[in-house]
């Protein structure tokens, strides 16, 4: 990869240029709404080979960020399209770390955000109560 993109990866401005040139981004072609195709662009095939390699690498390492994002896409769209995700992000990372000389930390797999998980449960209480349903919220026992 180092020798596709350069050690700075200076060539490409944005991460959206790189996956652009390896042709791992989504492909969209539409007219009138219409969606005619969703293929990728063919790009670089040599470095699209060895980021899907090492989409695989990563997705079959245990209790990783990378494991948990391929499970939760998997389940949506199917292994092919997941995997394809993950050498997208994979790409993206590697042009940051290059690019803008940032240090990788793996945090391990990311469970629900507490946040979210409140803002949703919030949600979820008002819709009741606009619905009309009473109720009353009690402590757990341990």
């Amino acid at each position: 990869m180092l020798a596709e993109l350069g050690p700075r990866a200076a060539t490409f401005p944005t991460a959206a240029h790189a996956a652009s040139w390896v042709g791992v981004c989504p492909g969209r072609n539409e007219s009138a709404g219409h969606s005619i195709s969703d293929t990728s662009p063919k790009g670089n095939r040599p470095m699209w080979r060895v980021l899907n390699q090492c989409a695989w690498a990563a997705v079959r390492t245990k209790d990783t960020y990378w494991q948990h994002l391929f499970r939760r896409l998997t389940a949506k769209i199917g292994v092919n399209q997941a995997l394809w995700a993950v050498a997208h992000r994979l790409l993206r990372l590697v042009w940051m770390i290059l690019h803008d000389s940032v240090e990788y930390r793996e945090l391990g797999p990311c469970g629900p955000d507490p946040e979210r998980v409140r803002r949703r449960i919030e949600r979820m209480l008002a819709e009741l109560r606009k619905r009309g349903v009473h109720f009353q919220l009690m402590p757990v026992a341990p």
